[in-house]
């Protein structure tokens, strides 16, 4: 899959960020939200978040939040890019790209998702990015049926999650993927414990990404 990008989301311990960081993934995820495990505020700081390497988009995920409050955060912590990942309306993803704004919409896939409900997103948002619908938002660690991607024909870029790990990104069902991931949205599979990566296992998979390019 030709430049296929890294997306680490969920970290929050400020060492494991740094050895994150050395990595060079393309997008580093900050969970804004209070009931994640990974609830990043209180542990980063603005500082911390400055002194990654610049070509690292940082990517702050929140739910169901205000626009005031999301505007208050990309400021405050210098964020490239937000990640919605609740019941956010299009409306609301048209004030946030009014203000100059990037924007990940997240949709939750299950065997009743249809594509169609992010036709009036488009305009507003530079990417999708398709988990697997669970009892949380995000890092659920569950994978949703790949085969449903043949249903999504809108133009706009997709990051995939749910439940990756180093065994399912080489499956022959991962390279046969239609669509192609512009991303892939790496979390629970890659973790030590909720908000702490294994970087060793990070390693492996830039390795094997920069291999398969």
């Amino acid at each position: 899959m030709k430049d296929l990008k890294i997306k680490v989301c969920g970290m929050h311990d400020p060492e494991n960020i740094r050895q994150v960081a050395a990595l060079q993934p393309d997008y580093m995820g900050f969970i804004f939200y209070k009931g994640s495990k990974r609830y990043c505020e209180g542990h980063i700081t603005p500082e911390l978040l400055a002194e990654l390497p610049a070509g690292i988009n940082k990517v702050g995920v929140f739910v169901n939040e205000t626009t005031e409050d999301i505007l208050a955060t990309v400021e405050k912590y210098g964020l490239d890019l937000v990640q919605l990942h609740g019941h956010e309306t299009p409306g609301q993803c048209r004030e946030l790209q009014e203000t100059g704004i990037r924007l990940i919409k997240a949709f939750s896939v299950d065997d009743r998702f249809s594509f169609e409900n992010t036709l009036l997103y488009e305009r507003y948002c530079e990417f999708f990015l398709f988990d697997t619908r669970g009892n949380n938002f995000g890092g659920n660690g569950t994978v949703f049926d790949w085969e449903m991607l043949k249903g999504y024909f809108s133009p706009i870029p997709y990051f995939l999650s749910g439940g990756l790990n180093l065994e399912n990104l080489q499956s022959k069902e991962f390279e046969k993927l239609r669509p192609k991931p512009f991303a892939i949205d790496v979390n629970s599979g890659f973790e030590l414990e909720p908000g702490l990566k294994d970087v060793e296992k990070l390693k492996e998979l830039v390795t094997l990404i920069k291999e398969r390019d």
